[in-house]
Formats: structure tokens, C-alpha cells, sequence
């Protein structure tokens, strides 16, 4: 963003957001590669420190308008079992019924519903995601990491993604409190996508 000033008599004009990079040329389909991408959340534990976990297998497409960013698209599902936090006790708990119910509810998904270019390399997403049977919109901020051609002749895109959520809007409400006060899990998630696509023939 900047001002740019007039001599004496010219008010300055209104601060605008920078412009995007010229995007026109990667218009397309592309399918998110899961070896080179990224799907985490952080949740806080007894009020003190973070725990990190990631979700293994998922599958999802994005299309991008460089025209029109605003007519850009993005789905993700992901398996609900490929859960990892890097303690297979916590694992099993977060796969068992005080949280996720994989049995009943295998995948997570996302549909998006409206996109935004907000300046430079900054976009904005929002969609539903759907969890534990229950839909509501979840909007993404999201950094484009520009674009390249690997050795094997694939066009790839990267970006980079964060989001907040509270997991009890989900259903998800299983807690402990804690004898000093607060309680085990943070009500508070947030979530990071680091995302590698590659453009369909």
C-alpha cells in the first residue's frame, strides 16, 4: 500500500492495495500433490504449550481465473483416520468417539464459495467445511508462492494458507479441566495448509 503525494494544492489520494502479479497465464485446472503438500493444525494443551498434528491423506483440486481471481475455486477432502500428532495414544483418542467418530464420519471436506484477491501475493478463501456432520463457512487467508516447471515438465503452483476455528461450532466438545484452572484443550484450532498443485493436462 501507498500514498503517493501531490505538490501543495492535491490532496493525496486514498491508500490502495498494491496490485497482484500478473496471473493470467496460469488460468487452469490443477490437482493438489499431496507428497509435496501440507495439511496441520495446532491446538493449545493444558493452557501451556501447542500441539501440532497433520493429516496424511487427502485429495483436492484447485481452478484458477489470473483474469479474475474472484472465479477461482478450491475442494479439499480428507481422511479422518490418517490423523498424526506424533503420539499414537493421542491418535487413537482424537480418532475415537470424544472426537472425531471416523466410523461414522470418515472425511472432512471443503467447498469453496467465494474468493478475493486482497493485494500483492494475498487472497482470501471461504467455503464450507463440513466435519461430524455439521456444515459451516470457514474463510482461509492464503499467500501465493508463485508459480514454476519441475524436472519432469509438471506446471506447479504453491501457496500457503492459515485459518481459525473453534472446534465446538464442529461438535467437537470433549474436554477436562484442568485443578488449576482452564481446561486441556483449547476450544481454539488453527489450521495451516502449505499447498503444492500441479496443472492437469
Amino acid at each position: 500500500m501507498g500514498i503517493f503525494s501531490r505538490k501543495d494544492t492535491t490532496p493525496a489520494p486514498v491508500a490502495q492495495a498494491t496490485a497482484g502479479p500478473d496471473l493470467t497465464a496460469l488460468t487452469g485446472d490443477y490437482t493438489i500433490d499431496p507428497a509435496h503438500s501440507s495439511i496441520g493444525f495446532v491446538a493449545r494443551h493444558a493452557m501451556v504449550t501447542n500441539v501440532k498434528g497433520s493429516f496424511q491423506d487427502f485429495t483436492g483440486t484447485l481452478h484458477l481465473d489470473g483474469a479474475d481471481p474472484t472465479k477461482s475455486t478450491a475442494t479439499l477432502d480428507v481422511r479422518m483416520d490418517s490423523i498424526e500428532t506424533g503420539n499414537a495414544d493421542r491418535d487413537g483418542h482424537l480418532k475415537s468417539s470424544d472426537f472425531f467418530k471416523i466410523d461414522e464420519f470418515p472425511t472432512m471436506t471443503f467447498r469453496s464459495t467465494k474468493a478475493e484477491a486482497l493485494g500483492g501475493d494475498a487472497y482470501r478463501i471461504t467455503g464450507d467445511l463440513s466435519l461430524l456432520g455439521v456444515t459451516k463457512p470457514l474463510t482461509i487467508d492464503l499467500e501465493f508462492n508463485g508459480s514454476a516447471q519441475d524436472p519432469f515438465g509438471n506446471e506447479r503452483v504453491g501457496f500457503e494458507g492459515k485459518a481459525e476455528i473453534l472446534r465446538s461450532e464442529w461438535g467437537l466438545t470433549w474436554n477436562a479441566a484442568l485443578e488449576t484452572g482452564g481446561v486441556l484443550v483449547s476450544d481454539k484450532i488453527k489450521l495451516v495448509f502449505d499447498v503444492s498443485a500441479i496443472r492437469n493436462a
